[in-house]
């Protein structure tokens, strides 16, 4: 029993000990997560609205991106931009890569999440907004996309949890976010468990508190229709 209790007390004084040590890393994975949320976004917006001119060459372009994050993992995606892309003349410096690479990725989800609430959208409302004499740009702007922004909140929000999560995966071309600074840290102490125990609240925090922002902006947008 002692020999146990024991165990438990080196564990959490090896987690205590490290703890801070990780808080350089984190301030890295929270920019990386939102610069990366912020331009997956602006790439889901303008994919999602390439498809709506219905002109054959954009969709196809379109469809081809969303088959291509779709059909590869992700860390292949980082290696091709971090590795590959240099071959071709574009070279980006590691961090830069992982912005792009993530939101280049989360961007196809989030196209798909935008184009399944615009037509989740009735289409009486369309009809509605012609019946008052507005073009079609005035009826996708003030009818149509406030009411898909609302209806894609929740799937957005899982989308943005998965982004956050995706970040780890940046320590592969070497930027020193928390994972990179967790496997650091357990190549010196061979101790891991207590390290990556410290690695897990921090993201477990981080998401817990951006669930309770998008669920604090769900009851927000639903209130006028109370």
């Amino acid at each position: 029993m002692m020999t146990f209790i024991d165990s438990i007390v080196a564990f959490f004084e090896v987690a205590i000990k490290f703890a801070p040590k990780f808080l350089p890393a984190v301030g890295l994975t929270l920019q990386l997560s939102f610069l990366s949320i912020l331009l997956g976004t602006v790439f889901g917006l303008l994919v999602m609205l390439l498809k709506l001119t219905r002109l054959k060459v954009l969709e196809a372009i379109t469809n081809v991106y969303i088959s291509i994050v779709r059909g590869t993992p992700l860390l292949l995606q980082l290696y091709f931009i971090y590795f590959g892309l240099p071959k071709l003349g574009l070279e980006f410096d590691s961090f830069t890569s992982a912005v792009i690479g993530l939101a280049f990725h989360s961007g196809a989800y989030i196209s798909e999440i935008f184009r399944g609430a615009i037509n989740a959208v009735h289409y009486g409302q369309e009809e509605a907004g012609k019946a008052i004499g507005l073009n079609r740009f005035q009826i996708f702007y003030y009818i149509i996309l406030p009411q898909a922004v609302k209806q894609a909140i929740p799937a957005l929000g899982n989308q943005f949890i998965i982004a956050v999560k995706d970040s780890s995966l940046a320590s592969v071309i070497t930027i020193t976010e928390t994972m990179l600074i967790a496997r650091q840290f357990v190549a010196a102490t061979y101790n891991p468990f207590p390290i990556l125990f410290v690695a897990g609240c921090y993201y477990y925090v981080i998401i817990t508190f951006l669930s309770l922002g998008l669920r604090k902006i769900e009851r927000r947008l639903k209130v006028n229709e109370r």
